[in-house]
């Protein structure tokens, strides 16, 4: 009888310590942008622009980011950087475009645990966006694609606050 109770723990102790290895591992790709989570800014002649992520569950982040010059508001967005699967999705929904529904970009690339690349050919513009890491303190992002015919790029060198 002894012997049962303690297979029976033992057989629940590896079980419950397999499924959280396994659950840890399931968002392994998000977890390596887990760098980007905090407060980022620019500071321009043209205005500030900030970009505030946060972990939202296992499998979600989710940010912000905000271009004000002065005290208006010339650019605002909510992104969501979730994994589903095996696929990294980052879905921004920006103020003002594509009738302020949320636009699908799945990670293309990752060249390093510092460099992403998410892709949308069929958007306007961007098609691309990158986020590197630079340092701990530093990132850039750039946005890329054809604009009204031509190759266009931007990037955004920000330090974390």
């Amino acid at each position: 009888m002894k012997s049962t109770i303690i297979t029976s723990i033992i057989a629940a102790i590896c079980f419950t310590s397999c499924k959280t290895d396994s659950s840890n591992k399931s968002f392994e790709k998000l977890e390596k942008m887990s760098w980007l989570v905090g407060e980022w800014e620019n500071k321009m002649p043209e205005g500030n622009l900030t970009e505030t992520w946060i972990k939202a569950n296992d499998s979600t982040f989710t940010g912000k980011t905000l271009f004000i010059k002065d005290k208006d508001t010339l650019h605002s967005e909510e992104i969501v950087l979730t994994q589903k699967g095996e696929t990294l999705l980052y879905i921004p929904t920006v103020k003002g475009q594509n009738d302020n529904k949320p636009v699908e970009f799945k990670m293309t690339e990752s060249k390093t645990e510092n460099e992403f690349a998410f892709e949308n050919p069929a958007h306007d513009y961007p098609q691309k966006i990158v986020y590197k890491k630079v340092s701990d303190t530093n990132l850039v992002a750039t946005i890329s694609g054809k604009q009204q015919g031509k190759q266009s790029s931007e990037s955004y060198p920000m330090s974390k606050k």
